[in-house]
């Protein structure tokens, strides 16, 4: 049976982009939402009085993504903030953001879709605080995530009800790779 609807992001990670590659994915624990936007335009030709021809950009995704708290991994591996030796993170105005791939589910009334999405960069989160009344209304940490199309074009994967259960197992293990399709038989 295939999904329906979605409900429920979890099991968010990164992985720093490397020069051969990708790193290790690390997990970010408190995933609390993510709106992740097309880039990109159709632009319509028109000849003989119609619309002739329809081209379509891909520029990639971006948005907002929401987390109970981002870690200080994540600020120092991504954001470029420094630890001094008496552990206090600082942020550097010159220094310049890694590019990372992100990764994530969403549950859906059928299992879980999960997704990577390639050559993203991420903007600082705001400093939030508030006093505590009555009730306690915990503060978020959101960052602006941007993924661009890679040399090969490629800007993100997502899994399939037909991906198989060694694909999904493994997903955190490492970024995901394009798979080609095997040589049809002679």
């Amino acid at each position: 049976m295939a999904a329906k609807v979605k409900f429920n992001i979890k099991n968010a990670h990164y992985a720093p982009k490397t020069q051969s590659g990708w790193g290790t994915p690390v997990a970010i624990p408190g995933a609390v939402s993510a709106s992740l936007e097309p880039q990109g335009e159709l632009t319509p030709f028109y000849a003989d009085g119609i619309k002739y021809y329809i081209s379509g950009g891909n520029g990639g995704y971006e948005g907002d993504v929401e987390f109970a708290l981002i870690p200080d991994a994540f600020r120092k591996a991504i954001l470029g903030e420094a630890e001094d030796a008496n552990h206090v993170l600082w942020e550097d105005a010159d220094a310049n953001p890694v590019e990372f791939a992100f990764g994530f589910d969403v549950d859906t009334d059928d299992g879980v879709i999960k997704f990577w999405f390639y050559n993203c960069t991420a903007s600082r989160p705001k400093v939030e605080a508030e006093t505590k009344e009555d009730t306690v209304e915990p503060k978020t940490d959101t960052i602006t995530i941007s993924c661009a199309p890679g040399s090969d074009g490629r800007v993100r994967a997502k899994t399939t009800d037909d991906t198989t259960s060694t694909v999904l197992n493994a997903w955190y293990e490492s970024v995901y790779e394009y798979a080609a399709s095997a040589a049809p038989s002679a």
